[in-house]
């Protein structure tokens, strides 16, 4: 008797739990031969509205842990990819990139990770400064974590491009809401699964998939994202733009119409950290 192969149901991940979509709805991708792949959630505007609630929640005790164990927890997804990067790998093949290139973007994203890894106790020292002033005062500005940081993520590179712009934002403490590629959002649920068995608090990052065009707006417009990192059409990028300015949001964006190079060293970096912080100066009296 042969034997049916168990399939993948495809789940979002959001606070450290695997949903299905708010409404049940779902969209079907296909693998590189054209053939029916897999059901993926096709998430809400309730849904993103559940994340940035789950993620808030997730904020507080994020932002509390010492740099030393962010840094830790980081460099431990990145050992748990390594180790699973032929499953990783498959993922990415299926929207179309050969072994090779798949391969490659798997290692850059471990390697982008453990970056990361290592800036959690150095950017303060970088980004911080003490102040010289007319005055008699101890002056001195340090780096405080935003809160919830909206994602977009490009369709190219799929999972890089994810990781190139989460990891920044969790590095100093941030929680994120990303939604993932349109294109090729199988990536993005692997990477769930591996978060889901990493260190990493339930809530700190929370995985959507669906169409841009219905959850752009609510991106755009939601009081509680406090900085939104897209890859962005003009139309998305001119609407993300002017409902920020609503709502004093943060926007840092990359035209998709054109080829962003994430396998550059110029994607990672104390200034991609940077994008994600506030600083709070204090003035301490000192002297007679």
């Amino acid at each position: 008797m042969t034997r049916l192969p168990i399939t993948k149901t495809p789940k979002v991940y959001v606070g450290g739990a695997f949903i299905r979509s708010e409404s049940g709805r779902t969209f079907a991708i296909n693998d590189a031969g054209g053939n029916f792949f897999a059901n993926i959630p096709q998430c809400t505007r309730k849904d993103l509205r559940n994340a940035v609630e789950a993620a808030a929640k997730a904020g507080p005790g994020w932002a509390k842990r010492t740099a030393y164990n962010r840094g830790q927890i980081l460099y431990r997804l990145g050992e748990m990819i390594e180790a699973r990067a032929p499953e990783m790998t498959e993922a990415i093949m299926i929207g179309g990139a050969s072994k090779n290139a798949a391969a490659k973007e798997v290692a850059a994203t471990v390697d982008r990770l453990i970056h990361y890894a290592g800036w959690t106790d150095k950017y303060e020292q970088v980004l911080g400064n003490v102040n010289p002033v007319a005055s008699p005062h101890f002056n001195f500005t340090v780096t405080e974590p935003m809160g919830v940081v909206g994602v977009i993520a490009p369709d190219e590179a799929p999972l890089l491009g994810l990781i190139s712009l989460v990891a920044p934002a969790i590095t100093s403490g941030n929680t994120v809401v990303a939604l993932a590629s349109g294109a090729q959002p199988f990536p993005a649920i692997v990477l769930g699964e591996m978060l889901a068995t990493s260190d990493l608090p339930g809530g700190v990052v929370n995985l959507l998939t669906g169409f841009r065009k219905e959850m752009v707006p609510t991106f755009a417009t939601h009081t509680h994202l406090r900085a939104i990192l897209a890859v962005a059409s003009a139309d998305e990028r001119k609407q993300l733009q002017l409902a920020a300015a609503e709502s004093v949001k943060r926007t840092r964006l990359w035209k998709s119409e054109e080829k962003n190079d994430w396998f550059s060293s110029k994607a990672q970096g104390v200034y991609a950290i940077r994008d994600t912080l506030e600083f709070k100066t204090t003035w301490h009296p000192i002297g007679a």
